[in-house]
């Protein structure tokens, strides 16, 4: 593969977010004719130009000295609903946005009663909270409203947008005469997320008839949140709007088929693109909200350049997500944690590999990749090549290292596989009749020793016990080569990994230093084979390896970090891309950053395997210091630090809007 240098093609640099301001809707009339106009969906969009804001004094969250302090809602799809990123976002935050702004912050998403049930506790409501949800019920939209259930406990308003579907003509008839978007009758998914953007609407109506003394911020989260804020925008309500795009939806479509997106986004066509994916009604809801919104946010500057190309505005403030960090009293801690949770894939390995062949655990490195099974986006292919070279790399040196290497993703499976249940299970049988001879012996050399004899084997081990154990142990031997896939896949001659495991001949040979185990499912507690959680299962392991090329943020190295875990990531992460401006000498504390943005594939696959060809060669101490550096590193990423850029992004909205006392200070944009 040649890289896009070698073919011509101009490697775009991402630049850093400029500020744009947002002409008031009153305003655009008057002065649109004086900027350069760009078709939007049969409507007409201003591009805005940088211009120096203003922005509050201090940047707290709070109003002006003089009145009431705004409110804030935070909508999301996600809200006490776990389906991707943005839940995790929303949950980890909330402690810290009810630290910052108490009783005035409140999260707004969809009831859905199947999740609600688990995540969401309902209570009474007061003030003008209640005198806009009666009305809204009044209106036939039933409401619920009460706390989630996760640490800091935010206030939580949820709407059963399903009883706007009797308006869903309409509804969608105003989408294409006042924002030119036109939406197809049979899309079930853009028929829901228009009718909660309509219904979130009517709530911030009713909200101003009640709160009238308050100033309003709206910040909305994706496209499938977004639909209200261009209504809220055409209506002229005086409400602060802020919107962040965690991932365009185009992006993803694009950067999957496209092995040079990076290279070809400048010269995309974003709506004939969106048309050739089916994608055009979200992808012009996307683009409505990015901007008709106060300000525009997104979570990091490889995101915010793929934003500007494709939705056509420039992020004003860049807003990383974090997480929230427990830190341990005692160094030791964490360390602990980490052996206790790699004896548990000790079992694992053993029962996978051991009926085969077995090796040295005291001198096995476990590394992993995890995340949506999305096989080029992810890094999946980049992880595979690099475990291939890494094998024949390690073939070439003395006393190496075994390096078990663990692929986790969700894929469709019919099963488990037979054999992998076979052989845990036989292992599972072998472990209980050890501790039931275990217990046997315990007694045999305690009565020996009572009596003051130092006993022999033949007394400790008796004729019967030798024979179990020999039985078990003949039972758990096997003439097949360990399994390099977990479960039966669907798909098993077209699934992706396994295409490119089979290619690279990696069938964990017993002469093979790199052994892999593809695992189709979640890491469970509950599972046969694992019977830990993922958590624990990311603490067993030595490094997380997360070479995506289309990451708008990464929460998995995140992850690993928090728990004082090494990993890896690229430079076309978010993450990554935030590492390497914000860490210096990252890469020495535990924290790799590839760069696929330069290089081509063959390249970055190379500097991945030179840092992993370094990684397993370490000793223990050097792998315990590497950990200890690494571990000190997480407080950078706690919401605790990283909030204040969602404080800024607010406080700029309220400004803009006049809703809150301003000084003429320049923002930090990060």
């Amino acid at each position: 593969m040649t890289s896009a240098r070698e073919q011509g093609i101009p490697s775009p640099s991402i630049p850093a977010p400029v500020h744009l301001h947002s002409i008031p809707l009153s305003q655009q009339s008057s002065r649109i004719s004086d900027t350069p106009q760009r078709d939007f969906g049969q409507r007409t969009v201003a591009h805005r130009r940088p211009e120096q804001v203003e922005a509050p004094t201090q940047v707290t969250g709070q109003g002006g000295e003089d009145g009431p302090q705004p409110l804030l809602f935070e909508v999301g799809w996600e809200v006490c609903w776990q389906l991707g990123g943005i839940y995790t976002v929303l949950r980890t935050k909330a402690a810290a946005m009810m630290k910052r702004w108490g009783d005035r912050y409140f999260l707004i998403g969809p009831y859905n009663p199947q999740t609600a049930a688990v995540e969401f506790e309902e209570q009474p409501t007061e003030g003008y909270i209640r005198q806009t949800l009666d009305q809204l019920r009044a209106q036939g939209i039933p409401c619920h409203y009460g706390r989630w259930l996760v640490p800091g406990r935010p206030h939580v308003i949820l709407l059963d947008y399903r009883a706007r579907f009797t308006h869903l003509d309409s509804d969608k008839y105003y989408m294409w005469r006042d924002h030119g978007i036109s939406l197809v009758a049979g899309d079930g998914e853009v028929n829901e997320v228009v009718a909660f953007g309509f219904t979130v609407t009517e709530f911030f109506r009713n909200l101003l008839q009640f709160a009238k003394d308050h100033p309003i911020l709206a910040h909305f989260h994706e496209w499938m949140g977004g639909v209200a804020v261009p209504r809220i925008a055409h209506l002229q309500l005086p409400i602060a709007t802020v919107f962040t795009t965690h991932a365009t939806m185009l992006g993803r479509y694009l950067a999957s088929d496209n092995p040079w997106f990076y290279q070809h986004l400048p010269f995309l066509d974003g709506e004939r693109e969106a048309q050739h994916y089916g994608i055009y009604p979200r992808h012009q809801i996307e683009k409505a909200a990015a901007h008709a919104a106060t300000v525009f946010t997104t979570v990091s500057d490889v995101t915010g350049f793929e934003a500007e190309k494709l939705l056509g505005r420039k992020p004003e403030v860049i807003v990383p997500n974090g997480l929230n960090i427990q830190r341990f009293a005692a160094l030791h801690e964490f360390q602990n944690l980490h052996r206790k949770y790699k004896e548990a894939i000790h079992d694992f390995v053993m029962g996978h590999f051991f009926p085969s062949y077995s090796f040295d655990l005291d001198n096995t490195i476990y590394l992993f990749t995890a995340g949506r099974y999305e096989y080029r986006n992810k890094g999946m292919d980049q992880f595979v090549e690099a475990l291939h070279r890494l094998n024949w790399r390690l073939k070439g040196i003395q006393d190496r290292p075994t390096v078990v290497a663990f692929i986790i993703t969700r894929a469709p499976t019919r099963s488990y596989n037979v054999n992998v249940l076979q052989n845990h299970s036989m292992f599972a049988d072998l472990r209980a009749t050890c501790m039931d001879i275990q217990e046997q012996m315990g007694s045999n050399l305690f009565a020996s020793v009572a009596r003051g004899r130092i006993p022999g084997l033949q007394e400790v081990i008796t004729d019967d016990a030798a024979v179990r154990l020999k039985r078990v142990m003949h039972a758990c031997r096997t003439g097949r080569q360990p399994s390099i896939v977990t479960h039966d896949m669907i798909d098993d001659a077209g699934d992706p990994v396994l295409k490119h495991l089979r290619h690279r001949q990696l069938f964990n040979a017993a002469d093979d230093p790199v052994k892999v185990v593809f695992h189709p499912d979640f890491v469970s507690a509950t599972s046969p084979l694992w019977h830990i959680d993922y958590e624990h299962f990311v603490r067993g392991c030595h490094m997380g390896i997360f070479p995506s090329y289309y990451e708008p943020w990464g929460y998995t190295p995140m992850e690993c970090v928090a728990m004082g875990v090494p990993a890896v990531t690229t430079d076309l992460s978010g993450f990554g891309a935030y590492v390497q401006h914000e860490i210096p000498n990252h890469a020495e504390q535990g924290l790799g950053v590839i760069n696929r943005r330069t290089q081509n594939f063959d390249q970055s696959t190379n500097e991945l395997v030179d840092h992993l060809f370094s990684f397993v060669q370490l000793s223990r101490r050097q792998r315990i210091e590497l950990r200890n550096r690494t571990e000190r590193l997480s407080e950078l990423f706690d919401w605790s630090v990283l909030s204040r850029h969602y404080t800024e992004a607010h406080n700029l909205a309220l400004a803009r809007r006049g809703l809150i006392r301003s000084g003429a200070v320049e923002v930090r944009v990060v």
